[in-house]
């Protein structure tokens, strides 16, 4: 018999005279909801595992085992506290699977979804009054704060918005003013990493039966699944949990500022807290960890340069996902009248290693890209070091930090009009803590412009200075930065490209005015850099420098 099985046996008490909660895979918390205010002894909780999820896209084994473990270890702990359980297991969807139950159960409660897609699925159990939603309690907002923040309609921006919440809240406020006397101290955070002070090291979680068995699993039903599974590292009980923010509070968050933008071969984690995966499953919650982290004796600006990521950013990217119907309700100059811009088949391509079941998202490209994502994003070398290595590290672990996810992957797929779609579904799938309300305002919204200026001011678009500036991936790159990497003449090609629907941002009106006054020939190697690198991506061949010389000189 299966381990879990068994010991939810062993657990739990007698079902008879409970109200029934439908608890998803992201909402595993007793400090929610009636969890955390009703006796334990008259709740029972609903939990569902369901391939129909995991077939979806092809998510990272890492992302598949972490979900599936947390939802155990969580059933049991509740079990253990006098919670009734009732484990459903399957292979249809949520809605098909709970709808029986709840008509045996005379309905149930849950708080609602913070996925768009899983309240889609739910839908109709509501529509038949089989399923009461709740309000989700793990928010740190409500929609009126984004509305007096950020306004009715957009454009939308976050400074706004965080400056409406740190008001209301009180948070890192003194008698109404900021602390230390402005909101943003993102200028002091942007130093490179050389090495000192020595990165923290990542933690390990010890291993045990209901683990054990959850990794067997998602090897077995997804062997075709892409990614490594990293038993050592899968947090899964509620000490695991407390274990990461410990380790966080003392070895990430006294030196996260300074190197929060640094990027490193040396270090995937250097002062990063890599608690987002366990954030957005609710196993630790915002409110918590904003205010310990604001009770810590830290250097200012990495206090709250750390406190906006959950507080402004996190809060703002799922109001403007859940304002815009997931992208779906975008007017023209947003990308809402752009070809395609309805929603699509997630994947598109059979073969293409994202393919999913089902529909996918909106698909918006205000300049346009729509170009497939090449083989090098799912590990084929590029030759360009900056991209492998961040490559190599997600499909390790699931796992990159902001900056990699901007300015190496997202950058680098926006030089190459890479379409906007394609890149968010391979965010979807690769990182542990990617959901929809994630990853598309992440990489539509910010990593690729494709809804302009929607929710951010510009592209974020660089050439190869500044990854040489906050990285060491240049140092034995095999592009060398001064003569051979491609990156700065596909900034300059980019700009060149687009300059007719980038020429209105009063953002973009340097970098344009440096790409008017080069030269005709400079700006025609440029494209011939864009064509020559993007082909080779496209055949899954690696960029040379005998490769991107040729194209400089036209000789290729």
């Amino acid at each position: 018999m299966s381990a879990f099985i068994q010991r939810l046996a062993d657990l739990n008490p007698d079902p008879a005279g409970r109200r029934w909660l439908f608890v998803p895979y992201d909402q595993l918390s007793a400090d929610l909801g009636p969890l955390s205010r009703e006796p334990a002894e008259e709740l029972g909780i609903v939990v569902v595992e369901t391939t129909w999820k995991g077939r979806r896209r092809r998510y990272h084994k890492q992302k598949l085992a972490l979900i599936l473990a947390n939802l155990r270890h969580f059933a049991l702990e509740q079990a253990e506290r006098g919670v009734a359980v009732r484990h459903v297991a399957g292979e249809a969807s949520y809605g098909e699977l709970l709808r029986p139950l709840a008509r045996e159960l005379g309905g149930l409660q849950m708080m609602e979804a913070a996925e768009r897609e899983l309240r889609v699925d739910l839908a109709p159990l509501v529509e038949e009054g089989l399923l009461e939603v709740l309000p989700h309690e793990g928010w740190l907002t409500d929609h009126a704060d984004f509305v007096q923040g950020a306004g009715e309609d957009p454009p939308w921006r976050m400074d706004a918005f965080y400056r409406q919440v740190r008001g209301r809240t009180g948070i890192l406020m003194d008698d109404g003013s900021p602390v230390g006397g402005k909101y943003s101290f993102d200028a002091e955070n942007r130093k490179p990493w050389k090495g000192d002070p020595p990165a923290a090291e990542e933690p390990t979680f010890p291993l045990d039966p209901i683990k054990e068995e959850v990794l067997a699993l998602v090897e077995e039903t997804f062997p075709d699944h892409p990614g490594t599974l990293r038993p050592e590292y899968l947090p899964a009980t509620a000490a695991d949990a407390e274990a990461l923010w410990q380790w966080a509070r003392e070895a990430c968050l006294p030196t996260f500022g300074p190197y929060e933008d640094a990027m490193s071969t040396r270090s995937r984690t250097l002062f990063h807290t890599r608690i987002a995966h366990l954030l957005n499953l609710h196993r630790l919650l915002p409110r918590r960890v904003v205010g310990e982290a604001e009770a810590m004796d830290i250097p200012l600006a990495g206090k709250e340069g750390f406190i906006r990521q959950i507080l402004g950013w996190r809060e703002f990217v799922r109001h403007v996902h859940r304002t815009t119907d997931g992208f779906r309700e975008l007017a023209p100059e947003y990308g809402g009248e752009a070809e395609g811009s309805k929603a699509v088949r997630n994947g598109g391509d059979a073969e293409d290693e994202g393919a999913t079941e089902g529909e996918g998202g909106a698909n918006p490209s205000v300049l346009g890209a729509r170009h497939p994502l090449p083989a090098a994003w799912w590990g084929t070398p590029s030759g360009m070091r900056c991209l492998d290595e961040v490559v190599e590290g997600v499909w390790e672990e699931g796992y990159g930090h902001h900056i990699t996810r901007l300015m190496i992957l997202s950058n680098l797929a926006t030089l190459l009009d890479i379409s906007p779609r394609e890149l968010t579904d391979w965010f979807w799938v690769a990182y542990t803590d990617a959901y929809d309300w994630v990853v598309e305002p992440n990489v539509l919204g910010m990593g690729t412009f494709a809804v302009g200026e929607l929710m951010t001011t510009k592209p974020y678009v660089s050439g190869t200075p500044y990854i040489r500036k906050m990285s060491d991936y240049c140092d034995g790159c095999a592009l060398d930065p001064d003569r051979s990497c491609p990156i700065s003449d596909l900034y300059w090609a980019f700009l060149a490209r687009h300059e007719e629907a980038l020429k209105g941002n009063r953002r973009m009106s340097l970098p344009l005015g440096s790409m008017r006054r080069r030269s005709a020939g400079k700006k025609e190697a440029d494209r011939r850099v864009f064509e020559a690198v993007r082909g080779a991506l496209d055949r899954g061949e690696a960029v040379t420098a005998a490769r991107v010389e040729r194209a400089r000189d036209g000789s290729d």
